[in-house]
C-alpha cells in the first residue's frame, strides 16, 4: 500500500508535487470513481487515469465566449475550473461528449443566460439508442429530478414535473441500435436521456436508465448548439460516428 499521490508521481512520472495537484483539482480517476484524497493508501498496483484538460479542443474563442468540444468522463466544471476568467454557460454530464460553452465577459454571461431562460438557445444531440427507431418523435412530457445518493434521478411526472420537449429524428439503424438527432427545447437534467427510456428507447450504456448494452460510456454526444449570434458544431467521436 502506497499514498494515491506518490503512486501517481509513480506512474506518471511526474513530481509528487504535480500529482498532488491533480488530484487536487479533481482530475485523477480509478476506473470511473474520482481519487478525493491525494494520501489515501491505495494499493501499489493501482492504475490511475488523469483527464488532461490542457487538451481540451477549442472550437472557438473570442472576448465573448469560449466553445470546447469536451471529450467524453471529462466534468465541465473541471473544465471551467481550467480556464481563468471564464464562467460555463451550460454544463454536460460527465459522459457525454460535445460543445461546452463558457463566457468570458460579464454583460454577455447575462445576457446568454437569458437566452436560456427564455428558451431562445437551440441545441441539437445525437446518440445511439436501443432498438429499431425508424420515425421522427415528439416527446413533451414533463420531468422532475431527484437527488440519490447525491445523483440526479429524473423520471416522467404528469401532475408536478416540469415542462419539457425534446424532438426525436431518425438517422441510421444498425442491427437492433439506432442513431438518432434530438433537438431539445428545454434543458432538464437528463432530458434527453429519460425522454428516450419513457418510449422504450434508452441511450445505449446508459444503464441508469434502462439500457442493457454495456459500454464505456453514454452514447450521447452535444452535435451542435446557437445561443445570441453564435453558432457551432462539434465533430463527433469515433464512437458516435459508428457504432461499435
Amino acid at each position: 500500500m502506497e499514498q494515491a499521490f506518490k503512486l501517481l508521481a509513480q506512474q506518471e512520472e511526474i513530481s509528487n508535487k504535480r500529482a498532488k495537484q491533480l488530484i487536487d483539482r479533481g482530475l485523477v480517476y480509478v476506473a470511473d470513481r474520482k481519487v478525493k484524497i491525494a494520501r489515501a493508501e491505495m494499493p501499489d498496483d493501482t492504475r490511475f487515469r488523469v483527464e488532461r484538460t490542457e487538451d481540451v479542443d477549442i472550437i472557438y474563442q473570442d472576448t465573448n465566449i469560449i466553445a470546447i468540444n469536451k471529450p467524453a468522463m471529462f466534468d465541465s466544471y473541471d473544465i471551467q475550473d481550467a480556464i481563468e476568467g471564464a464562467e460555463l454557460l451550460h454544463r454536460l454530464d460527465r459522459d457525454t461528449s460535445g460543445v461546452l460553452l463558457l463566457a468570458r465577459e460579464e454583460v454577455f454571461l447575462k445576457q446568454a443566460v437569458e437566452a436560456f431562460r427564455q428558451r431562445q438557445v437551440k441545441k441539437t444531440y445525437v446518440a445511439w439508442i436501443e432498438g429499431v427507431f425508424y420515425e421522427e418523435m415528439i416527446i413533451d412530457t414533463p420531468i422532475t429530478t431527484h437527488k440519490r445518493g447525491g445523483k440526479a434521478f429524473s423520471k416522467i411526472d404528469e401532475k408536478h414535473g416540469k415542462p419539457a420537449k425534446s424532438i426525436v429524428r431518425p438517422l441510421e439503424i444498425q442491427g437492433k441500435k439506432s442513431k438518432v438527432e434530438i433537438e431539445i427545447m428545454t434543458g432538464r437534467t437528463h432530458q434527453i436521456r429519460i425522454h428516450l427510456a419513457s418510449v422504450g428507447h434508452p441511450v445505449v450504456g446508459d444503464e441508469r436508465y434502462g439500457s442493457v448494452t454495456r459500454s464505456k460510456r453514454i452514447l450521447l454526444h452535444a452535435k451542435a448548439i446557437s445561443v445570441l449570434d453564435y453558432n457551432f458544431e462539434a465533430k463527433e467521436p469515433k464512437d458516435i460516428q459508428k457504432y461499435k
